[in-house]
């Protein structure tokens, strides 16, 4: 009986089953692979370990069982957080993409490129994890389960191996330029055959095993890419340095005369520079989600039930057990606080610097940390459902999202392997049959052409500016969470707001009008305490400490009662005369005495003016679309200076005003309360949202800003501003370099050293341009 084979990875199929394929993910990544038309691209291997025993060089880690790491979200779906080994550049982030997005079960797919995360969420009645990742196991990826100390430990192992074949190349080059200075001399000195080819095996004996050692880091990652036939950036690198080391090896071993063995160790000295300066670059510009995940604890304290301490780390707590937080530790969890007073550091989450006082009842987050005194907490939460977890998710996104600038990109990249090795190609013909010059002379131009070439640049056009605008907002307590939001904030020409929440702090505060003294405040207060009213717990926050009446009792929609006294509307208390008085009031009734009106106002934010103000000198109309009654959205429309405003709006009057700007081919922002005004958000061209941490991940909004200040409005819109600007400074930078530099090296007038330099230079140019961003100096 022949053995049949099967059609993806090639395998023996085992006696017993039926059909053309060994198992169910080599079926699977066979018919994904070829309705994308990429299935005569990549070597094929077997993604069922069930099937047969692994190969010895796929190691024991090549397969993983995901289903201890799935969580279990709402509405049916399901989400992995893994960690891709082996991206290189943004056509691996576009391929493992793609090969996810294609199935029908997959809601989400998104590759960050610093981090290296995978978030993955598919409907889990429609498929296993398995079944989905098999085309990624099937090219090529290696996935684990997300371990941020990993990724860590791996950026620290890349530039420490960038480090010390960067100083083996150094020594090499420096020792073989001494010998060239000396064949270059004689070249014109009559130096004698022997002594020249001394010199040229003496350099073959340093340059050779210098250049097996350092080119490691691009011949790894170039051999892996065309292993799974598909190329990167690499390639043409790795390429250019072999072919001028092998073409000087052979000359010397014929006894010609062409021997550039100083050129091949030195372009490989420029090229290491290169990719470690770009390495530690990038790190300056790093992924604010890859600092957050430092800023978890690394183990928490556990109270057991019979008064044990145990040390363990925060994602093998459950939720509903007790921990304890010393003073000046960072909290590893989401909890409430059980017991103690203290002061908590949530710059992380608020970008506030005062320190919060918590008590009893209050919640705390992981990533904090406690300053004061110790806490006993009830945690809530833990591991991927913090919110610190939710917060890496969110910058993620909108690191790592498609925006306009981003597809360009990516488009324009993926056509750079063929068109560079083509134009290489025709450089060395051209040179050698119309240019009349030696084949190795011509060769040296070629792979000038090769390296000059290089889309590095392009690559980080975009994503870097993303990168750095997202840690810079992020710091000021501001959350992204739309990939093209900052684009589209860029774009705006209308701004509306909110009121109650928005423009005014939402609490309302007792005014000192007045109108009532201090006994009659304190009475008021007596009632006002046992009630939940906003307006009564304002009164109540009068005069902190007073005790509630223990005869007072509550009448729903009236007021307070407590004997002969009462608390609450005109009506409760027997007003019926119309003084003109507006907006909220409490009024207060007792025996022998005039009922006594406390007035309540809801402040406006204390940059709101300003604000507003400044909008307009950026040549923005600026709107306010209220709920509240006309009297009190005119006050505080003219307090701060705003011409167009509406009063009394329901929800669909502010969507239909929205969607009358959008018919005017206006591009409104609206800034409005996250939860109660979701339509309005989603109707608007890009929208903010004031949200405390609790609402962060619930809020319908793109941007979300902690804090008591309006001013994260002008940060947004000036970060979107400049970031605009440089995305494009950076695309004319990386097409004007390859645009200037490509005819100079097809031209023969820039050695593959050059081209080392200056494609390392242009990275080097483009981070340096968008980290102008950190600044505060306009762009």
């Amino acid at each position: 009986m022949i053995a049949r084979q099967c059609r993806h990875c090639g395998q023996e199929i085992p006696v017993g089953l039926d059909g053309d394929f060994c198992c169910r993910g080599c079926e699977g990544a066979f018919a994904l692979l070829e309705d994308m038309g990429l299935g005569r691209y990549y070597q094929r291997r077997c993604v069922d370990p069930a099937v047969r025993p692994l190969r010895p060089e796929e190691g024991a880690g090549a397969h993983h069982d995901y289903a201890a790491h799935i969580i279990d979200e709402d509405d049916g779906l399901a989400s992995l957080n893994l960690m891709v080994e082996g991206i290189h550049c943004a056509a691996c982030i576009w391929l493992i993409e793609a090969l996810l997005s294609r199935q029908p079960a997959v809601v989400w797919a998104r590759v960050n490129m610093t981090t290296r995360r995978l978030v993955l969420r598919w409907k889990k009645d429609q498929a296993d994890p398995a079944g989905i990742l098999a085309p990624v196991l099937a090219v090529g990826y290696r996935l684990v389960p997300y371990d941020p100390t990993k990724l860590g430990r791996e950026t620290e192992r890349h530039e420490k191996q960038l480090l010390r074949a960067m100083a083996v190349a150094g020594f090499a080059a420096g020792n073989v330029m001494l010998l060239s200075v000396s064949v270059w001399a004689g070249h014109f000195s009559g130096m004698g055959f022997y002594t020249r080819e001394l010199m040229h095996w003496i350099s073959a004996l340093i340059v050779l095993p210098a250049v097996l050692y350092c080119i490691r880091p691009f011949l790894y990652s170039a051999l892996t890419a065309l292993s799974n036939r598909r190329t990167n950036m690499d390639v043409p690198i790795t390429l250019g340095v072999l072919l001028a080391s092998g073409m000087s090896l052979a000359e010397t071993i014929r006894g010609g005369e062409h021997a550039y063995f100083d050129s091949a160790i030195t372009l490989l000295f420029f090229l290491l520079i290169g990719r470690y300066l770009d390495s530690r670059a990038r790190g300056k510009a790093r992924s604010a989600a890859e600092h957050l995940l430092t800023l978890d604890a690394v183990a928490v304290t556990v109270l057991e039930d019979d008064g044990t301490q145990r040390l363990i780390p925060p994602t093998q707590v459950k939720v509903g057990q007790t921990v304890l937080v010393a003073a000046g530790e960072r909290i590893g969890i989401d909890g409430v606080i059980r017991s103690g007073v203290s002061d908590v550091d949530t710059s992380l989450i608020t970008g506030e610097t005062v320190p919060m006082a918590v008590n009893p009842g209050a919640q705390v987050f992981a990533g904090t940390i406690n300053l004061s005194a110790p806490l006993r907490l009830t945690v809530s939460a833990v591991g991927e459902r913090t919110l610190l977890a939710e917060i890496v998710r969110m910058m993620e996104v909108a690191e790592q999202g498609r925006a306009r600038y981003v597809a360009l990109a990516d488009r324009v990249s993926r056509w750079y392997a063929p068109v560079v090795h083509v134009a290489a190609l025709s450089t060395f013909l051209g040179w050698v049959l119309l240019g009349g010059i030696p084949w190795q002379v011509a060769l040296l131009h070629a792979v000038a052409v090769l390296i000059i070439t290089c889309p590095c640049a392009l690559a980080l056009a975009v994503p870097v500016v993303q990168v750095i605008a997202s840690g810079r907002l992020l710091r000021q307590g501001i959350l992204l969470k739309s990939a093209t939001a900052l684009e589209r904030v860029a774009d705006i020409d209308v701004v509306v707001f909110d009121k109650t929440g928005t423009l005014t702090v939402g609490k309302p505060e007792l005014l000192e009008d007045g109108t009532w003294g201090e006994e009659d405040l304190l009475q008021a207060v007596r009632l006002a305490a046992a009630s939940h009213h906003p307006l009564a717990r304002a009164l109540a926050a009068a005069r902190p400490g007073i005790a509630a009446d223990p005869q007072a009792i509550e009448e729903p929609g009236r007021g307070m009662v407590a004997g002969d006294w009462r608390l609450g509307s005109r009506t409760h208390v027997g007003v019926t005369r119309e003084d003109g008085a507006e907006g909220p009031e409490l009024w207060l009734a007792g025996p022998d005495r005039p009922p006594v009106r406390f007035a309540f106002a809801d402040r406006p934010r204390s940059d709101a003016a300003e604000v507003v103000a400044r909008l307009r000198r950026w040549g923005l109309a600026v709107e306010l679309l209220s709920g509240d009654r006309v009297a009190t959205v005119r006050r505080l429309a003219g307090d701060l200076d705003i011409a167009q405003w509406r009063a009394g709006c329901t929800p669909a009057q502010k969507v239909a005003r929205l969607e009358e700007l959008k018919a005017q081919g206006k591009r409104v922002m609206m800034v409005g309360d996250g939860l109660n005004d979701a339509p309005a958000l989603s109707a608007a061209h890009v929208s903010m949202s004031p949200s405390t941490a609790v609402d962060v991940s619930q809020t319908a909004a793109d941007v979300v800003f902690q804090g008591e200040r309006l001013s994260p409005v002008m940060e947004v819109l000036e970060v979107a501003r400049r970031s605009r600007t440089l995305v494009q400074q950076n695309f004319v930078l990386a097409l004007g370099y390859n645009f200037f530099t490509v005819p100079l090296a097809v031209a023969g007038h820039v050695t593959p050293l050059i081209a080392a330099i200056a494609m390392s230079t242009s990275s080097l140019v483009v981070i340096g341009n968008a980290l102008r961003l950190t600044r505060g100096r306009k762009a």
